[in-house]
């Protein structure tokens, strides 16, 4: 794993580079997020993209994921930038073809709410709090809008939109944000395992699933399946990777493959 090395690069964003690439907010006490910070978020996600990774992981260090977008940064003379900034991440998120699990500590909340609905897989520890309080300065979260009805269900997300209370990580379980909770005291050694169950996978074959689960959200069975089909016939059954998998299933073996 290679890791960023440039000098200039502010100590808000870490960014980790290769097979599996991590990005890691880094702005104590919560990683609140600022124009600054945002910028080099978005900075370090195309360095990630760039880099071809299997999987990538968002994470907070500290005792917080991130408690959200700095309120000072939605005056009247920062919030275009700050909405450009902001939603220019999700775009790159929204790009990028390897699998994206967040993992979450302490509080998620606001735009850090939205930064974990945004990824594929969600770990959390037992501690973490996910909400969205912005109505309660007189606004909404515009990603969240969009996306936390189709991960909770139309209900749920009304709910947390509309009351700005906070929920636990076993809440957001059930709820379907979270697909683990880990205690925190073993938080770190069982998101590794995760981690690494995942990127013991192929590469292609990972971005390619996800891409079929991608379409399957966005439409209709019988509009999706026949674009599903061709994914899998014209790309997928093209790997060497989803031939290696089913003649060392055939041969009875552990699969070698190659990322290819």
């Amino acid at each position: 794993m290679s890791k960023a090395t440039d000098s200039s690069r502010p100590r808000s964003v870490r960014v980790e580079a290769g097979r599996i690439a991590r990005l890691v907010l880094n702005r104590p006490p919560v990683n609140v997020m600022n124009l600054e910070m945002l910028g080099e978020m978005r900075h370090g996600l195309e360095e990630i993209i760039a880099s071809n990774p299997a999987v990538v992981i968002i994470a907070g260090e500290g005792r917080a994921f991130t408690a959200g977008v700095d309120v000072a940064d939605h005056t009247d003379d920062k919030v275009a930038r700050m909405l450009e900034l902001f939603h220019g991440i999700f775009r790159r998120l929204d790009r990028c073809e390897a699998p994206l699990v967040a993992l979450v500590k302490g509080a998620a909340l606001g735009g850090g709410c939205e930064l974990a609905t945004a990824c594929d897989l969600v770990l959390a520890a037992r501690s973490a709090r996910f909400g969205q309080p912005e109505i309660r300065l007189g606004a909404f979260p515009p990603v969240a809008a969009v996306e936390l009805p189709r991960v909770m269900g139309a209900r749920k997300a009304a709910e947390m939109l509309l009351t700005g209370e906070p929920i636990s990580a076993e809440e957001a379980a059930e709820a379907g944000l979270v697909n683990r909770v880990f205690d925190d005291d073993e938080f770190e050694e069982r998101a590794e395992e995760f981690i690494d169950l995942l990127a013991r996978h192929s590469r292609p074959v990972l971005a390619l699933t996800k891409a079929a689960l991608r379409l399957g959200r966005q439409r209709a069975l019988e509009e999706a399946l026949p674009e599903v089909e061709r994914l899998y016939l014209d790309r997928l059954m093209k790997t060497h990777d989803a031939r290696e998998g089913i003649a060392a299933f055939m041969e009875k073996r552990p699969p070698a493959f190659q990322d290819e």
